[in-house]
């Protein structure tokens, strides 16, 4: 057996092992298995042990709203202003209750409590959509936990649910272009742009600074491209609201889009994948990791969890 499909095999069997070990141990395995060395929760240097750390340490009750794609929308609009809200159609708790008929010709279906694509459904086309096959996969979608596999404290008490949203596009039929801003205790540091909507693993990559100049880093899995995107026409802007969204935050994504000059509100993440995608080099997470300021003292802390 290769050592990959190995590595592949012994990170399913400590998920499914995952309710018998305390959250630092699973987490310290889980990171070992993934990024190639143990964390140091004690003094965690690299960005990546730092996400860690906040997963243990950071549990601030209104998280689990910011991280609940419904919730969230009543946070930002307070906070931001609901002109930047994307349509929310309809919400139910189950498949069973979904109102298919109140459903317009193009619309997106997506769980509540998912991270990034997963759980997500777009139809462009209500004629063309097979809504059986839609509910075998939200029903799987609503079992998912990334609670338990990655011990994300956020998604430990959201709700789950089924959201129907507005399906937004450009006029001229280009993909939507999703702009996610690493925060900082509150500070836009770079963004991450990828040129398609729903997470296509092939698609280009960039890694940016606020300057629109490109970032030297990337993570396993992405085909960084050799030229920049178009800079968006309200990018300052964009970076102002990320600013306000992450300002009472240790660290925050937020991702945005700009569709037909106008910006709308994506999510906001707290861990980019679980900070388990190890980055071009160990060099680089560590001076990402310098970027981030984490509550003191350390000492204050207990690690018996």
């Amino acid at each position: 057996m290769a050592a990959h499909s190995i590595k592949i095999l012994v990170i399913l069997t400590l998920e499914k092992l995952r309710i018998l070990l305390p959250d630092t141990m699973y987490l310290k395995l889980q990171f070992r298995l993934r990024m190639g060395y143990y964390p140091d929760f004690n003094n965690p240097k690299t960005f990546s042990e730092k996400l860690q750390w906040l997963k243990l340490h950071n549990q601030n009750p209104l998280y689990t709203k910011l991280v609940d794609k419904y919730d969230v929308k009543y946070y930002v609009a307070k906070k931001i202003g609901s002109q930047y809200i994307i349509e929310t159609i309809g919400v139910w708790n189950d498949v069973e209750s979904i109102q298919w008929d109140i459903l317009p010709n193009s619309f997106v279906l997506k769980t509540t409590h998912g991270g990034g694509s997963s759980g997500v459904i777009v139809c462009p086309n209500k004629f063309l959509f097979n809504r059986e096959r839609a509910k075998i996969f939200l029903k799987k979608s609503l079992k998912q936990d990334i609670y338990k596999t990655f011990r994300e404290w956020p998604y430990k008490n959201v709700r789950k649910r089924i959201i129907a949203e507005r399906f937004m596009k450009q006029v001229d039929g280009s993909p939507l272009i999703d702009y996610k801003f690493f925060c900082f205790n509150g500070i836009p540091r770079f963004l991450y742009v990828r040129r398609n909507t729903f997470g296509n693993k092939s698609s280009l990559v960039n890694f940016i600074y606020p300057d629109w100049t490109a970032a030297p880093f990337w993570r396993d899995g992405d085909i960084p491209s050799s030229t920049l995107p178009e800079k968006p026409q309200r990018f300052d802007k964009m970076l102002n609201i990320a600013s306000k969204l992450s300002e009472d935050l240790v660290f925050a994504r937020i991702d945005l889009y700009e569709i037909n000059g106008d910006i709308y509100f994506s999510e906001i993440t707290f861990f980019p994948a679980s900070g388990l995608l190890p980055f071009n080099s160990i060099e680089w997470d560590r001076k990402l990791g310098d970027m981030l300021s984490l509550p003191q003292p350390f000492s204050s802390y207990k690690y018996d969890r």
